[in-house]
């Protein structure tokens, strides 16, 4: 495999990975990285949400609990 350059931390790297998302193509070498670039931020607490977390009114939280900290009461972590 042709080594590619990290576009976070610019390691050029022969088991970089590529991640496609909204047309655009993206490398990275590790996951950490990935997620630094592509994981969105909590509207409450600004962690990174890498799990499912949720959303409402088109903000993304980490769980239900910042949800309804930040004015969303109705989302829940579990149904």
């Amino acid at each position: 495999m042709q080594e590619q350059s990290c576009e976070v931390c610019g390691n050029s790297y022969d088991k970089s990975f590529q991640v496609v998302a909204g047309g655009a193509t993206h490398v990275f070498d590790s996951f950490e990285c990935a997620i630094q670039r592509m994981a969105p931020r909590c509207e409450h607490c600004d962690c990174r949400v890498i799990g499912h977390g949720v959303e409402a009114g088109g903000k993304f939280y980490c769980c239900a609990h910042c949800a309804h900290q930040a004015g969303a009461p109705e989302l829940r972590d579990r149904a």
